[in-house]
């Protein structure tokens, strides 16, 4: 603001104070339409009341930038001062409206000069505001607060001080959604060139903590140049849905509790990020979808791009897929973009997973890693009553060589193998994509060898039988943890031993592939037998599109043998439904799973 602006409104208001003396009570001035490079303006009113003490300005107007397509309406009164350099500008019954604005607001400028030059100190205040964008990114309603600010000039350098009490009203500012107010910002520093500089600034958010930060931003482009921030108290319950769920909707971590504190700083140099520290001091954090959970989980991690860090972190308990997870401790050091540790042990159950030579590294905006495993021995029967399956026996242990994550996929070189049912499930070639993400993909080659069928069919209440089961299942593909595609054979393992099946397993097969058994079965003296002799048995899915092509281990000119018999009593079961919906065949197994052997095949 010149110096000879400032004589000219100060005249102006001697002039209207002078004119009060006399017979002129109110000066309109009124303008249709006033173009301007900026923008334009309609139906311009302004009003000067001289019959009172205090002269009175008021303002109506409609406004439009040039980008913008609609006028917005503006409306101000104001008490005008005598002298303009001392006494203060009140300006009450302001309103900005459109389509998507409405701001009732009060301004209050109690300084525009010293010594001659430019010395502001205002106030304005919001009260039930509304606002959104066409875009709608950006809202507020019944926003209510206090803005105060001061200006002062220093040659070609603007000092400025800043005060924000935001008291009531939500605003969302995509993605952050603040429901309530209460939360106030106290700022000042200089404006110079294309550069805003910020001495300190204090921001305190209700219930989640308090910020304090120093920097600088270039406002050409309001990118951060440099930056100093640190929250020293951070209540984690209040700030996840605050600040941290909003980026994390795509993650492992879009749907958790948490409670506990956190500390954090960082440090920004030259437009880059030059170091972070974060600390976690007595966490509990759980997924709602129960997929893990971790207790009383502190941690140190520090981050620096000049220099090496070693960073810490333990829990005392934890979930993961409703498996426990036991007291651990984990360190490791980082050196910039890299990770290393010689081993980390994660107790499961009664057993634990060792991580061996463990190597990290972030390229291109992209996680690589690799490490080697061991799966230290696992109750089988702890872990099935963990994920309410089954009760199976024995115990699961696994050595992999090598595991190796690049770029969102998880591939293993080596096996994992299971030890139930008296044999062994052995899986080979696996590999997951976006193994923390909502939509997982699995694929893998799983081996069974030697199950006993005596204990598998207890545990699954199909009905006994007798004898040893081998099984491939190769090409599997889990989407999101439900199998898409597979091709899949299970069928009694080579060999001699006792080969027995009675006759509900016997109605319970026939109820997956067929029913002429079952129906034999009821209609002959065979009805009198419990269990039956058989040779071989077997049965055969190909799962594509939700589509099961089902087979047995012969095929015959109407459909597929399931169960084939031998010696004295024998019984023969056969299939004839070769295609089943997938969805189908699952319903099939639950009924029979669940006791309802007399399940009506079509």
């Amino acid at each position: 603001m010149s110096a000879l602006f400032r004589h000219v409104i100060s005249a102006f208001c001697l002039l209207l104070v002078s004119m009060s003396a006399g017979a002129v009570t109110e000066i309109s001035i009124k303008a249709a339409r006033i173009e301007h490079p900026l923008g334009d303006a309609q139906d311009v009113n302004v009003q000067f009341n001289l019959n009172k003490r205090l002269p009175t300005l008021s303002l109506t107007s409609k406004l439009k930038q040039k980008n913008e397509k609609d006028f917005t309406q503006l409306g101000v009164r104001c008490d005008v001062p005598q002298f303009i350099e001392f006494n203060a500008f009140k300006c009450t019954e302001g309103l900005l409206k459109n389509t998507r604005i409405n701001l009732p607001f009060s301004l209050e400028i109690s300084r525009l000069f010293s010594h001659g030059a430019p010395d502001i100190k205002a106030a304005l205040q919001l009260k039930n505001a509304n606002f959104s964008d066409e875009a709608g990114l950006h809202a507020a309603e019944k926003l209510s607060g206090n803005v105060a600010i001061a200006l002062k000039q220093t040659g070609r350098v603007w000092q400025w001080q800043t005060a924000l009490d935001w008291q009531l009203g939500e605003v969302f500012w995509q993605p952050f959604y603040l429901a309530n107010g209460g939360h106030t910002l106290v700022a000042n520093g200089r404006f110079e060139a294309e550069t805003l500089t910020v001495n300190t600034a204090n921001l305190n958010i209700k219930n989640v903590g308090e910020l304090k930060a120093d920097g600088q931003i270039r406002l050409t482009d309001f990118k951060v140049v440099n930056l100093n921030a640190s929250l020293p108290d951070l209540d984690l319950s209040t700030a996840y849905p605050l600040l941290f769920k909003p980026f994390l909707e795509k993650t492992a971590f879009n749907n958790i509790e948490i409670e506990g504190k956190a500390a954090l700083a960082l440090e920004i140099k030259d437009a880059e990020l030059t170091s972070f520290e974060l600390r976690l001091k007595n966490v509990d954090l759980a997924d709602k979808n129960q997929k893990f959970a971790l207790y009383k989980l502190n941690a140190n991690l520090p981050w620096s791009f000049d220099q090496p860090k070693n960073v810490s972190l333990s829990y005392e308990s934890g979930e993961l897929l409703k498996l426990a997870l036991g007291k651990t401790k984990l360190e490791a050091e980082v050196n910039r973009y890299s990770l290393t540790s010689p081993n980390i042990r994660l107790p499961i159950l009664d057993g634990a997973l060792s991580l061996s030579d463990i190597s990290a590294a972030r390229i291109g905006g992209q996680w690589y890693w690799h490490l080697s495993a061991k799966l230290e021995p696992i109750s089988m029967e702890d872990f099935s009553t963990q994920l309410n399956l089954p009760k199976m026996q024995g115990k699961a242990s696994a050595e992999i060589p090598l595991v190796t994550y690049s770029a969102g996929m998880l591939t293993t070189d080596g096996s994992v193998v299971l030890h139930v049912f008296n044999g062994s499930a052995t899986v080979t070639q696996l590999s997951m994509q976006s193994p923390l993400g909502i939509a997982p993909k699995l694929n893998a080659d799983i081996s069974l060898r030697n199950l006993d069928l005596g204990d598998l069919t207890r545990t699954f209440s199909f009905g006994a039988i007798e004898g040893k089961l081998d099984g491939d299942i190769e090409d599997l593909e889990l989407q999101n943890w439900k199998p898409v595609r597979f091709d899949a054979m299970v069928q009694s393992s080579p060999g001699k031993y006792p080969k027995k099946i009675s006759q509900r397993a016997v109605e319970n097969i026939s109820a997956l592939g067929g029913g002429g058994a079952a129906a034999a079965v009821q209609r002959s003296f065979l009805r009198f037998f419990q269990q039956f002799n058989y040779g071989k048995m077997g049965l055969s899915c190909q799962l594509r599109n939700d589509i099961c092509q089902m087979g047995g281990i012969e095929s015959t000119p109407h459909g597929y043998i399931i169960v084939k018999g031998s010696g004295i009593p024998a019984i023969t079961v056969m299939g004839y439904n070769r295609t089943v919906g997938w969805s189908e065949l699952l319903a099939r197994i639950k009924r029979v799973t669940d006791g309802n052997s007399k399940a009506i095949v079509k």
